[in-house]
């Protein structure tokens, strides 16, 4: 017979929204336990997202979870649109009132999440797949891994939108997008660290030059949706990027890309029975506006804030309002996702490319001028106020 651990929270996935909920909870004293079907290695070295939202990294800070994120990240404040070889800087700190990104690689932040929860004795499950969830009991959850099983008050789905919680919850596919480009992503080495992001908007294409440690940078490069990578060797991947971000661009050497399959979707809930849903199991957003690894952080922040409420100050009704809150929260990035994706491309059956770059740098210039329209993009796009 299976072996039987028992926890108040049950979270599936080690991902930031896992481990930020796990860290949360045990500092405010209620028992959680991540489960993982990674490898603790897959987990801390798999390089993603960079971009710490100014109210994160203040969520962070409040719970003691940010010390090396502050003493070793970097501090951006402004970013470069760059259309046909016209540079226009945005000081979104200027116009958020002083707001700034941190940029810290998110497996650094996750090595040190990890880390708090060894410290705590609550060190995940890793290499332990979740084969089913059973939800019918009115009282519990129960998870079934192939080596014990889980029993828990309730269950958090923080493995993914096609993970296993997800696909407890019925009909639940929500709303989807697929887009008529894809992007190429790699890291290089650059002669110089990034001083700020670079989008650049090209009659050929979108191309992208995100900061990452040290002379590291993300680049990305539009390409025709479902395009096949065999037409783009690393050849042609350096040249269109030279073209498009300028060779002042300072590439070095470029990693092995990989392929982006641009889409986006929003479950159709956040909340089944005893189970939630946080991070990519609850919503899909494309790279455009650094939201994702953000906006998982924030469904922790609302969740644990929940169950705090729930466990601590016996408030029944302390749950009730988590999945609008999330779907609200989720369609929101989604929509200024899509109006930076917007800005950055021009459409793929355009017969006047000419006036499509002059729209977009006009609109690049009025987010650069001091104006409430640049004052929302600025607030918006650097994540000002709290979580």
């Amino acid at each position: 017979m299976s072996r039987v651990l028992r926890t108040t929270v049950a979270i599936v996935g080690a991902g930031p929204a896992g481990l930020v909920l796990a860290n949360v909870l045990h500092r405010a004293g209620i028992d959680a336990l991540v489960i993982e079907q990674r490898s603790r290695e897959e987990v801390r070295d798999q390089a993603r997202a960079g971009m710490v939202e100014h109210r994160v990294v203040e969520y962070l800070r409040r719970w003691g979870l940010a010390d090396r994120l502050l003493t070793d990240g970097t501090w951006h404040g402004w970013c470069d649109v760059v259309v046909s070889g016209e540079r226009i800087r945005l000081d979104y700190a200027a116009h958020s009132g002083g707001d700034h990104h941190c940029v810290y690689p998110q497996q650094f932040l996750l090595r040190d999440l990890l880390a708090a929860l060894d410290d705590a004795d609550r060190t995940p499950r890793f290499d332990s797949a979740v084969l089913d969830v059973d939800l019918t009991s009115a009282t519990r959850a129960r998870l079934r891994c192939a080596e014990f099983e889980v029993d828990a008050d309730r269950v958090v789905g923080c493995d993914g939108a096609r993970g296993v919680v997800s696909r407890s919850f019925p009909g639940n596919s929500g709303v989807q997008r697929r887009y008529p480009y894809d992007w190429l992503t790699m890291l290089a080495d650059l002669t110089a660290p990034v001083g700020g992001i670079r989008y650049a908007v090209h009659e050929r294409g979108f191309a992208g030059m995100m900061p990452r440690a040290g002379r590291q940078g993300r680049l990305y490069l539009e390409v025709p949706a479902d395009e096949d990578m065999a037409r783009w060797p690393a050849a042609r991947v350096r040249e269109e990027l030279e073209v498009r971000l300028g060779e002042d661009a300072g590439i070095v050497d470029i990693g092995e890309p990989g392929v982006l399959r641009m889409r986006s979707s929003i479950a159709r809930t956040s909340r089944h029975k005893r189970a939630f849903l946080a991070g990519d199991a609850a919503h899909v957003l494309t790279p455009s506006g650094a939201k994702g690894m953000n906006l998982a952080i924030a469904d922790a922040a609302d969740l644990a804030d929940s169950l705090m409420r729930l466990y601590l100050d016996d408030d029944a009704t302390a749950l009730a309002g988590y999945a609008d809150r999330r779907r609200t929260q989720a369609r929101h990035a989604l929509g200024f996702s899509e109006d930076l994706l917007h800005l950055l491309h021009l459409p793929p059956d355009t017969t006047d490319p000419a006036a499509e770059l002059r729209s977009r740098r006009a609109r690049a210039h009025r987010l650069s001028s001091p104006t409430p329209e640049a004052e929302r993009f600025a607030r918006t796009y650097v994540g000002s106020g709290k979580l």
